[in-house]
């Protein structure tokens, strides 16, 4: 059985579990989430926390066991706590300003790019270099901060561009003659 599948998942005090044939929903302070169920996956509800297992003896079912285990804990947690991204921009004359839903950038183009979020996404700028992107859905923040990285992705020689607040850019040297 996999062994991320045989993990339980605690369920923290604010947060509601509901499961039936077709799907699980969990709600807590920060949203609703819901994610149909696999046929393939049996999952129980025990004083508090979350059960996955396999429904058959079968790959596909243990592989699913421990992938279905992993989104719902990620919901559980998104719910509860939130899910952050942190971005970075590099180089001159580079700003980010937010405003409302919708995130205004500078970054060398000729004009400024507007990113326009999705619904349950917060993103906020404490400075004109940082941009926090905040919601309860990993997927979505990833997938967001992704898009807005892909606009101006660090370049190789002087490292200008949009980057991750933990990512390393490995600066190359210069041709020489």
């Amino acid at each position: 059985m996999s062994r991320v599948g045989k993990m339980p998942i605690a369920v923290p005090k604010g947060v509601d579990v509901a499961i039936n044939a077709q799907q699980i929903s969990v709600k807590g302070s920060l949203g609703t989430m819901v994610r149909p169920l696999n046929p393939l996956v049996s999952v129980k509800s025990e004083n508090d926390t979350l059960l996955f297992a396999p429904a058959d003896e079968s790959v596909e079912a243990n592989a699913m066991s421990g992938t279905m285990r992993a989104l719902v804990a990620n919901m559980v947690n998104g719910v509860s706590k939130g899910f952050e991204k942190k971005l970075n921009l590099v180089g001159v004359g580079f700003r980010a300003q937010a405003s409302g839903s919708k995130l205004n950038l500078q970054v060398g183009y000729s004009h400024p790019v507007a990113k326009e979020m999705p619904e349950g996404i917060q993103v906020a700028c404490p400075t004109q270099t940082e941009i926090v992107i905040k919601g309860a859905d990993r997927q979505v923040v990833g997938q967001i901060a992704a898009e807005i990285r892909a606009l101006r992705p660090p370049e190789p020689y002087k490292g200008k561009g949009i980057r991750y607040s933990d990512e390393k850019v490995t600066i190359k040297e210069t041709k020489k003659k």
